[in-house]
């Protein structure tokens, strides 16, 4: 009888430990749940900013790209109206310097010869004049002709001939990236694949990049899907578009 007492006092004590301890367990579990709830809350979070940033960044660097390129023409322009405007005013100013040499050559014979001799000096001092002004004014029609190479076109690379390539299927490379590069005439693989250092130097500043053309490898990608080696740049780039992507 006392042994089975016993028995009973013991199993009654194990259920209330098991309870006691399974009681904590599950509070600490439900705290992880909570806390694992809460981390991917701020991760879902974190997420939206930097999609967010990513767009507006994207659209700095579309505004700036265009502020540039205004920047360029508006300083084209002047360049281009002074060096037209400069010969003109030339012009006026030998036509003004011409009858003053004249004037003073018929000047310094009056007070040295009769007044007959001033008429008769008058004829040959008025031929110079017809020779002296038609020379500047030659010059200065002519001069304007060689203005017109001064506007020179923007440094852009020269669009591909034909259907262009579907840029997006390049690693790195989304919507926003690719109207910047068509912005900027960049439409085929081809094109990418034969960037120097200078053109990557100007995508990346057009583009607000800081190296990653290098890091995304884009000119390697470009490289394969130029020559049209599939079956490589599936190898390489396993996580890049398909030729239907869009």
């Amino acid at each position: 009888m006392g042994t089975f007492f016993y028995v009973v006092l013991a199993f009654l004590i194990g259920v209330l430990v098991g309870w006691f301890l399974w009681g904590r367990l599950r509070g600490e579990l439900d705290s992880l749940r909570g806390d694992l709830d809460r981390t991917r809350s701020e991760r879902d979070r974190l997420r939206t900013d930097s999609d967010r940033l990513t767009g507006e960044l994207d659209a700095c660097g579309t505004t700036r790209a265009d502020l540039e390129r205004r920047l360029r023409e508006a300083s084209a322009a002047p360049a281009a109206g002074s060096s037209a405007a400069k010969p003109a005013s030339q012009a006026p100013a030998a036509l003004m310097s011409t009858p003053a040499t004249a004037k003073s050559a018929t000047t310094k014979p009056a007070t040295a010869k009769p007044a007959a001799a001033k008429a008769v000096s008058a004829k040959p001092a008025a031929k110079p004049v017809a020779t002296k002004t038609s020379a500047p004014a030659k010059s200065a029609m002519s001069k304007p002709a060689t203005v017109k190479p001064a506007t020179a076109k923007p440094a852009t690379a020269k669009p591909a001939s034909g259907k262009p390539d579907n840029l997006r299927r390049l690693i790195g490379i989304g919507p926003v990236n690719e109207k910047l590069l068509k912005a900027q005439g960049v439409t085929s693989f081809a094109q990418i694949a034969s960037w120097t250092a200078a053109d990557i130097k100007r995508i990346e500043d057009v583009m607000n990049f800081d190296g990653r053309i290098a890091r995304e490898r884009w000119i390697e990608q470009a490289k394969l899907l130029a020559a049209g080696n599939e079956k490589e740049f599936a190898k390489q780039f396993p996580t890049a578009g398909t030729s239907s992507n869009s």
